[in-house]
């Protein structure tokens, strides 16, 4: 922080060192050289500087990594000779209300304008008060959902509003706010002339526009003054702040306004410059926040789609959405070979899984699905082979599609597919030649004896169900099918305090309840011989990493095993994707006790042998939940003696012994 010289002046000691050492002197003789020059040259991610001449008569410029030109004074600089910088900022929520408004049109026949409503639609104040403003913009944290359930925004001043109070420093006026609004707080007007520009805001200073017109109104500023007022404000140099102090009472007395009360209201204005917020810049966000809740209280599954569509890379966003639409009662449909298409799109009410997100399927193999389509709908898995470019859909994209579910369709299992894939690939090859080929056969897919080319589909078992939804997590990064927490989705609602996708929304050292399954355990030794853990802990959401120290993990081990449900309270350390998660206590979920386990039974499967193996294995999950047998055919049911545990563990194996959708946790 200070100069070499001044540094050597300062310690004696250093001193003596460069003067006796020659190396030394050599070595700050060249540090002195570079001293004050730019390390590097930086570029503003959004900053375009604007002239109406060529930039070269007033700014050297440099050429960019990107190759583009960039200017070599820093933004203070440009401003200080007269050219003008403005800031273009890309915003994904245009994006998702673009996309929102096409599929509208195409679904619905309605051609949405913005510019020629009135903002005081119902269903989406409804929607405001009720916080449900996931995929909102600027109004998806927690926080500011309590204040939209608090608030009850009413009017589109009150979403402007509560975007500009919603920030450190204002968020102590939200109280006053709301009491207002509500009528259960008086409203105080620092002086009665002002309770024109302060009426809106039930009389708190909210907006920087409002200091300029209490300077214009009181102190008889012009704009132009009142605006070097807030920004002299904002900077809180002493010497700034009694010049404007000055100036703003001499107005003011000048306009018959008594000297204490000038004082006082100066005072306010120094108070509130430091966090008051541009009102034009707060209604321009309004604006993009309606329109979204707009979408999302009439269109609710259009807008999810284009959400979805937006945060298509990012599997922790997707999956928190997912977990929204199925709240919501939207139904997510797994990707399809003859429906889905690059983006998620909306068929009677439904979202369909977009192909891009599937692993390993590109932006090319995507172009030639939708192409081949276009002529009819694929038959089956060697009809597919037959009219896709296999050079860009080759094998491995295929099998993809197989197993995040694209083919299910047609009703074979997964399993009985990836088995059948090389044949269809290598038929659907030859097929393609001999169509190519000078003489083209003139029945299509007939080999030489005139019998339709067929795909023989092998007789295997199919995957489990708890296969078929991992198969989907490796894939597309999530679940869609279903959840392997699916049963558990009430418990962990009641106990848990926030999901995994949202604890970026929270502050670094708070403290909040989770609650999950333990993916994966991993135990480490200390120094001292003590026994912690890692976990990755799963929920309808996402995944997180906990960590148990000592303390926690002796009193836990009992539970940190296999892949339990728990629910854990943590503290968080870190922002964003370096967040850690401590934890502080972990117990089971617990489970309600009226609560019953219903294992259903079908014809094919009540032979002795299975039902044995079924039973031995309720035996070593035993617990208070009680378990009772349904019987499909004759539609009677009869519980069982045993009691169990309904882990996940349990209910998959229940499943890979009776088949997929036997096992079901009911009240």
């Amino acid at each position: 922080s200070m100069t070499i010289d001044k540094a050597l002046a300062l310690q004696p000691d250093l001193l003596a060192v460069y003067e006796e050492n020659q190396t030394v002197q050599r070595l700050l003789d060249t540090a002195r050289a570079i001293e004050g020059f730019p390390r590097h040259s930086s570029i503003h991610a959004a900053g375009v500087v604007i002239s109406k001449e060529p930039l070269t008569h007033h700014v050297p410029l440099l050429r960019g990594a990107d190759g583009g030109a960039v200017t070599q004074y820093a933004m203070e600089d440009l401003e200080a000779v007269g050219l003008l910088k403005m800031d273009f900022l890309g915003l994904r929520n245009l994006t998702i209300i673009d996309h929102a408004v096409e599929m509208i049109k195409q679904g619905h026949g309605v051609a949405i304008d913005f510019t020629q409503m009135e903002m005081d639609d119902a269903a989406t104040f409804d929607l405001l008060a009720k916080g449900d403003t996931d995929g909102c913009f600027q109004l998806e944290s927690n926080g500011v959902k309590n204040v939209l359930r608090e608030l009850k925004p009413t009017s589109f001043e009150d979403i402007v509003a509560v975007i500009s109070l919603y920030r450190p420093g204002p968020m102590e006026n939200i109280p006053a706010y709301i009491g207002a609004k509500h009528g259960k707080l008086p409203i105080v007007y620092p002086h009665p002339d002002l309770e024109p520009i302060l009426r809106d805001t039930y009389g708190i200073i909210v907006y920087q526009e409002q200091i300029m017109q209490i300077a214009s109104l009181m102190a008889g500023f012009s704009l132009g003054q009142a605006d070097l007022l807030r920004r002299a404000v904002g900077k809180k140099k002493r010497d700034v702040l009694q010049e404007q102090r000055n100036a703003f009472v001499a107005g003011c007395l000048r306009n018959g306004y008594p000297e204490q009360t000038a004082n006082e209201v100066y005072d306010l204005i120094v108070r509130f410059a430091d966090y008051g917020f541009n009102r034009s810049h707060a209604v321009a966000y309004a604006v993009v926040a309606y329109r979204t809740a707009y979408l999302k209280a009439n269109y609710p599954a259009e807008f999810m789609a284009a959400l979805l569509t937006s945060w298509l890379h990012s599997s922790g966003k997707v999956a928190q959405y997912i977990d929204d639409c199925r709240r919501m009662g939207i139904r997510v449909l797994p990707p399809d070979v003859n429906h889905s298409s690059y983006r998620f799109t909306v068929t009677d009410g439904q979202i369909r899984f977009a192909l891009s997100a599937i692993k390993n399927v590109g932006i090319a193999a995507i172009q030639t699905i939708v192409q081949a389509r276009q002529k009819g709908a694929f038959a089956d898995l060697l009809d597919f082979c037959r009219r896709v470019d296999t050079r860009s859909c080759n094998k491995r994209v295929i099998e993809s599609l197989i197993r995040s579910g694209a083919f299910d369709y047609q009703g074979q299992g997964r399993r009985t597919l990836l088995l059948a894939l090389d044949d269809a690939v290598e038929t659907g090859i030859r097929l393609q030649k001999e169509k190519d080929a000078p003489q083209i056969s003139m029945f299509g897919m007939m080999d030489s004896s005139g019998k339709t080319e067929r795909l023989v589909y092998p007789e295997v078992e199919d995957f489990s169900a708890a296969e078929r939804l991992e198969m989907e997590k490796e894939l597309l990064g999530l679940y869609v099918s279903g959840h392997p927490l699916d049963r558990y989705r009430t418990a962990m609602a009641h106990f848990a305090n926030i999901r995994l996708a949202e604890l970026p929304e929270l502050e670094d050292g708070s403290t909040t309840v989770i609650a999950g399954r333990i993916r994966h355990l991993k135990q480490v030794q200390t120094r001292k011989g003590q026994t912690m853990a890692f976990l990755e802990l799963e929920d309808l959401t996402g995944t997180a990493e906990v960590i148990v120290f000592p303390s926690v993990f002796a009193e836990g081990r009992a539970i940190l095993q296999g892949d339990e449900v728990i629910v854990c309270k943590v503290k968080l350390q870190g922002q964003d994707e370096e967040i850690k998660l401590i934890a502080e206590s972990i117990r089971m979920l617990p489970t309600e006790p009226e609560e019953t386990l219903f294992i259903k039974i079908d014809r094919n499967k009540q032979d002795p042998s299975r039902l044995r193996t079924l039973k031995a294995c309720l035996l070593r999950f035993p617990g208070q939940t009680p378990v009772v047998l349904y019987y499909v055919d004759s539609r009677t049911s009869r519980q069982i003696t045993e009691r169990v545990a309904p882990k996940p563990a349990l209910l998959q194996e229940i499943e890979r012994i009776m088949g997929a959708g036997s096992a079901a946790l009911k009240k």
